[in-house]
């Protein structure tokens, strides 16, 4: 059995110099792990969190440790305010977050909408059909696998969650056959608070897809907070892993699917930039375990 986690950054609000901080592209994703990796994976998540956040050392209850988050939003902000000391320990969560998904089997899937200025950008009906590309990837891979599985989203509100399930449950349940069976139930939904896993997959999308996409697809909008060069190193350096880390698969016709997909309705540019060309990195990857707070290096806030 394999479970999912899907998570997203950014949102429906209309790109427009007049809303400098409006997020320039809409990522919907996360990651598929096996079910014999999930407790490695989530143990292995609480020491990282607890590396980064060296006060939860000393927390009394295993629900404290839980329930604090690192957001991936505080991860870019340190990458684009922050001081060497703390664009270096954002680097390395990242660095220990991939060397984690690469450890238990884990295996990235997204779909990456880019926006285009001024243009209205229909949210309620990109993230449904996120959310059903995404299914249709996780269904190759248990195909693929021979196995069975489960997704689970982050909760946003009733009236925005339930939308977004209906295709996969219309799909599931209609006359003429399953053509999801390998989905044993349509996504439910989970706080990251009590899901430890959403977390993992709020740091992939908000702290790694996301800011790739702001600053490959959007770099000459420059009036955008988020169009950054402060976020070039994400892809120079973890873009090669990212690729490697996708799950895809060829459909009847041939064609390849799955893994990390971008649609650029702005300038039509390929998924394969989220990746990059690999170049020397403009900061050195350090081993996720590099570094502890002993070093004197401020971790992350």
């Amino acid at each position: 059995m394999h479970l999912c986690y899907i998570d997203e950054a950014g949102n429906g609000q209309t790109l427009d110099p007049a809303r400098p901080d409006a997020p320039p592209v809409l990522v919907v994703g996360g990651f598929t792990v096996p079910r014999s990796q999930l407790k490695d994976l989530t143990w292995d998540f609480l020491e990282v969190k607890k590396h980064y956040r060296p006060q939860l050392r000393k927390a009394e209850q295993l629900s404290e440790v839980i329930q604090h988050e690192i957001k991936g939003s505080d991860v870019r902000k340190n990458l684009r305010a922050g001081n060497h000391q703390w664009r270096r320990a954002a680097m390395e969560l990242l660095a220990s977050l991939l060397d984690m998904l690469e450890r238990h089997d884990a295996k990235l899937l997204a779909r990456v909408w880019v926006k285009e200025e001024g243009l209205a950008f229909d949210e309620s009906g990109v993230y449904p059909a996120s959310v059903g590309s995404l299914t249709e990837t996780f269904q190759a891979q248990l195909a693929h696998e021979h196995s069975r599985g489960m997704m689970v989203l982050d909760s946003r509100t009733k009236v925005k969650n339930a939308p977004n399930v209906h295709c996969v449950t219309t799909r599931k349940y209609r006359t003429g056959g399953d053509s999801l069976r390998g989905v044993i139930e349509s996504p439910v939904f989970g706080h990251s608070d009590t899901h430890t896993l959403l977390q993992v997959a709020d740091l992939v999308v908000s702290s790694l897809l996301f800011p790739i996409a702001c600053h490959t697809y959007m770099s000459d909008v420059t009036w955008n907070v988020h169009c950054d060069d402060a976020y070039q190193p994400l892809r120079e350096q973890f873009g090669v892993r990212l690729k490697k880390l996708q799950f895809r698969y060829q459909d009847v016709g041939r064609k390849w699917r799955g893994g990390i997909v971008v649609s650029d309705r702005r300038t039509q540019q390929s998924s394969s930039l989220m990746f990059g060309p690999n170049k020397a990195a403009a900061l050195p990857l350090i081993p996720g375990q590099a570094g502890t707070a002993g070093d004197g290096v401020p971790l992350l806030p």
